[in-house]
């Protein structure tokens, strides 16, 4: 009994998975998604939520049947093997998640500098998002009751927060406004940003994916895990829908756009001012402190997994907390080097090759094993191409360093598994 209730709880579950989903991923990459969906930004984070959706069945499906604290890594070895594959798109979702931790500790620096106009600062930026990622490392050396305490508060208080600040930004434009729609320019909507900017959207949704690495830390796994991920998507998604709508009414996809890194808080300016910037800023410092915290304790477990598999290098044996010290770290130093554009559009491009090996895998190796339907999978496939493509073409014509750098990291840990497989082949 004492076991039991040492584990994670269903609110405590979503918390954590809630806490990962709302934070960077509404607060800023609304602005850039705006700037590739125009007009249509709202669906596009609606659109988001319809691949999340479909993507989860199969996490759901396998986290039912195997609960552990490996979660995708052990979906893919077992889908394929111990091998090459399994390890490179294991350490793909690795690297999207901490990859994640970054885009949520530079958010925190820029919404926390937009008090003081900083929020530009090439300098205090990245150096307040190393600060954050320190501070939520230590809270998670002391324990994960501490992580779930906090996540369950500050989950509850994020939600209410960006619920009543949509809700308040929707109605103050309807009746004092000059209405929801007087921002929008009227022009059809562009298919090919749209689908492109839904693929920054999938980012905002994509920590579900932590809670299967909760495995049996949560209390009745084989039920709570699929209850978990639903709930946090359902909530998400409300809520998602709910601010951008708001933002679109209060400053338009092209004030959005401008204002970018730090979109929400410059759409509470036009209706509420100085008071609804700074009630944005503080529920964003929240947000992105206490996805954070759920973060580094889901992903550090994902990595200590790696290591057992042998699919992920280690320090030697004297250091102790390995994976989240490692973890950390290489967060650290992604948020130090990358901007948030960059971190985004690497994050989407290996997280979505990730789940598309990932439902691969089911299709032809997973499917009886965990009793999937056939045409799930194959639909969030053609989902996740369907977005990948266009946003892809457009980075490359746009930006294409984050590609090549994005192609280099996949390469390396590519070569890196080949490496691995081979002497763990000569050692046996």
């Amino acid at each position: 009994m004492s076991d039991d209730k040492a584990r994670i709880s269903l609110a405590g579950s979503v918390s954590l998975g809630t806490g990962v989903m709302i934070g960077a991923g509404i607060f800023a990459l609304v602005g850039q998604v705006a700037g590739l969906a125009g007009d249509w930004f709202p669906l596009a984070f609606l659109l988001g939520a319809i691949v999340a959706g479909a993507s989860a069945y199969s996490y759901i499906r396998y986290s039912s049947v195997n609960p552990s604290s490996g979660g995708i890594a052990m979906l893919l070895k077992d889908a394929y093997g111990p091998g090459v594959i399994a390890g490179s798109f294991s350490l793909f979702m690795y690297v999207s998640m901490v990859v994640a931790e970054s885009l949520l500790a530079r958010t925190f620096g820029t919404y926390l500098l937009r008090s003081f106009g900083l929020q530009d600062s090439v300098v205090l930026v990245p150096l307040l998002g190393v600060i954050v990622i320190a501070a939520a490392a230590i809270v998670n050396l002391l324990g994960n009751r501490l992580v779930e305490a906090s996540a369950t508060t500050t989950a509850v208080a994020k939600i209410l927060g960006i619920a009543v600040l949509a809700i308040a930004g929707i109605v103050g434009t309807a009746v004092a406004g000059d209405g929801l729609f007087a921002h929008a320019s009227g022009d059809a909507p562009d298919v090919f940003g749209l689908l492109a900017g839904t693929t920054l959207c999938v980012l905002a949704y994509k920590g579900f994916t932590t809670i299967t690495n909760q495995g049996d830390d949560i209390r009745d796994p084989k039920k709570n895990i699929a209850r978990s991920i639903v709930i946090s998507l359902a909530i998400c998604a409300a809520l998602y829908l709910l601010i951008t709508i708001s933002v679109a009414s209060s400053i338009g996809a092209e004030g959005a756009a401008d204002a970018r890194d730090y979109a929400l808080a410059q759409a509470a300016e036009p209706l509420f001012g100085s008071w609804g910037v700074g009630i944005t800023v503080a529920i964003a410092v929240v947000a992105t402190v206490s996805g954070l915290l759920a973060s580094l304790y889901s992903v550090s477990r994902l990595y200590a997994m790696l290591q057992v598999m042998r699919q992920a290098p280690a320090l030697p044996a004297k250091v102790h907390h390995q994976p989240l010290i490692i973890t950390a770290g290489l967060a650290i130093v992604t948020t130090a080097f990358l901007d948030l554009t960059q971190i985004a559009s690497m994050g989407a491009l290996l997280y979505l090759t990730m789940d598309i090996a990932v439902q691969w895998g089911v299709i032809r190796h997973l499917r009886e094993k965990i009793h999937a339907v056939r045409w799930l999978p194959v639909l969030t496939i053609v989902l996740d191409l369907a977005i990948l493509i266009p946003f892809t073409i457009l980075k490359i014509q746009d930006d294409p360093l984050t590609v090549v750098v994005a192609a280099s990291v996949a390469a390396a840990i590519f070569i890196g598994q080949v490496v691995a497989v081979k002497a763990r082949e000569r050692s046996a």
